[in-house]
């Protein structure tokens, strides 16, 4: 009996802090306060950058060993900071496709009926979050991996084969969170948020989709091969035709400050060993093996 009124007890805890936490990150002016940050984030004052990194370490493991060894002047270059040479090495494999940045691996699997999952029970339609239908359809049958990039890390993302970025589409949305707690309560939560669907053609001709999600304090997406901020003030849907060559490996962009990617693979992909949730990977390990 008193084992049993601990776990109760322990349970109610638990359940009373993902409710604090659903409603500290969602049940506040989400875009306002997205706004903010960023504006806030990009005051220029050394000062003040170190006081808010000294804060932000209070309630994450932030580890800046890695990066470029520099001064930040504003909180807004810590967010979007460099690594130092040699610290995410690419797997050389040429049948295995990397992953395109540091991330936490959340759901992930197969695309059945053109539906994809964001967390157990929660499904959403392909369909709807590439914003037409067409463009989900080489992908029916394929493979999904969901990467959750928490605020501690780095938060550029890379070209996780050879190939060709051949579009990108903007579609402006919320920015609810992307943490395990919303993604578990809000119905087809990626399919509301800013995000933006980079449509490459790898080198061996097959298509290979990234879709960066942002979230609550971290909208605002930057792709190299593209002059313009992808932002929450661009309303509804954009498309951009492009014609880049990348290398596997090579820096496409980053996120303002972090967020979730989802990569798309068609039929005949598999997952590169060991990926499965809760995964912690780096950008650069092996993610994706391409068919035989």
């Amino acid at each position: 009996m008193k084992i049993t009124h601990q776990w109760t007890v322990w349970r109610d805890k638990l359940l009373l802090q993902e409710d604090l936490n659903f409603l500290l990150t969602n049940r506040v002016p989400r875009a306002a306060l997205t706004h903010f940050v960023g504006w806030f984030s990009r005051i220029r004052s050394p000062l003040l950058a170190r006081a808010s990194i000294a804060v932000w370490k209070l309630f994450t493991k932030l580890d800046l060993d890695e990066a470029q060894p520099r001064r930040y002047g504003s909180l807004h270059e810590c967010f979007t900071r460099e690594l130092r040479p040699g610290m995410r090495p690419i797997t050389a494999d040429p049948r295995l496709l990397t992953s395109p940045s540091d991330g936490i691996v959340g759901a992930c699997g197969r695309v059945e009926a053109g539906m994809v999952l964001q967390a157990k029970g929660m499904p959403y339609r392909l369909a709807e979050l590439l914003g037409r239908g067409d463009r989900a359809l080489p992908y029916e049958g394929g493979t999904y991996v969901t990467l959750r990039l928490t605020s501690a890390m780095y938060h550029r993302f890379h070209a996780p084969f050879d190939g060709r970025i051949e579009q990108v589409s903007y579609i402006s949305g919320d920015t609810w969170n992307v943490n395990p707690i919303a993604l578990a309560r809000v119905e087809r939560l990626f399919c509301r948020n800013e995000r933006a669907v980079i449509r490459m053609r790898l080198a061996n001709g097959q298509p290979l989709l990234l879709v960066p999600v942002a979230a609550i304090l971290v909208a605002s997406i930057r792709l190299h091969f593209l002059d313009v901020l992808l932002s929450l003030r661009w309303r509804g849907a954009h498309e951009f035709a492009c014609d880049a060559a990348v290398t596997k490996g090579q820096e496409l962009g980053w996120f303002e400050h972090g967020s979730t990617i989802i990569v798309f693979a068609p039929p005949g992909f598999e997952l590169a060993p060991g990926i499965a949730p809760g995964r912690q990977v780096r950008m650069g390990e092996p993610l994706l093996r391409l068919p035989d």
